[in-house]
């Protein structure tokens, strides 16, 4: 009879073993997948942001080209800032070029101004110094965002002189 629980026990020891290492091997199976999962929704959420990115971009672009293409007292003239392009300070009346004064979506910050000539700013450009998922595909206007960097090296400008707003 003592031999049958001593060899009971054993048994018992033995199979709690096996559990623990099943358990540690699921743990480690989770933690492989949730790893996965993990990097997929970071690309995904970084691919929307870049969508987010070329859409405005691409709208603040043609924005200052159609600000600067309305003639003013001074002749033509880039924006000051953002807000000139939500409303127009040149006019008494209202005059809209964007919606409202975006943010740039990869930082969720203000934008990097690339500077006009006579003051003001001819286009915008991220401040994130990550490197961009999109590497092919781009519009013609955006082709040269193919050797991009970074988010930095997508600039979007209504350059002067250059009627089809292409970028450098």
């Amino acid at each position: 009879m003592v031999r049958h629980t001593v060899v009971g026990k054993r048994r018992h020891l033995e199979q709690s073993g096996f559990a623990y290492v099943w358990a540690l091997m699921l743990v480690l199976i989770m933690g492989i997948y949730l790893a996965q999962v993990g990097e997929a929704w970071h690309n995904r959420i970084q691919r929307n942001k870049e969508a987010e990115l070329m859409r405005v971009g691409n709208e603040i672009r043609l924005a200052i080209k159609q600000y600067s293409e309305q003639q003013s007292a001074g002749g033509a003239q880039y924006p000051k800032r953002m807000e000139d392009l939500v409303q127009d300070p040149r006019v008494p009346f209202p005059r809209h070029y964007l919606r409202k004064a975006y943010k740039d979506p990869m930082t969720g910050e203000d934008w990097l101004y690339i500077g006009g000539p006579g003051g003001g700013f001819m286009g915008v450009q991220s401040k994130s110094n990550a490197k961009p998922l999109k590497t092919d595909n781009f519009p013609e206007e955006y082709a040269n965002f193919k050797d991009a960097k970074s988010y930095q090296d997508w600039r979007f400008a209504h350059w002067p002189n250059q009627g089809t707003g292409r970028t450098r």
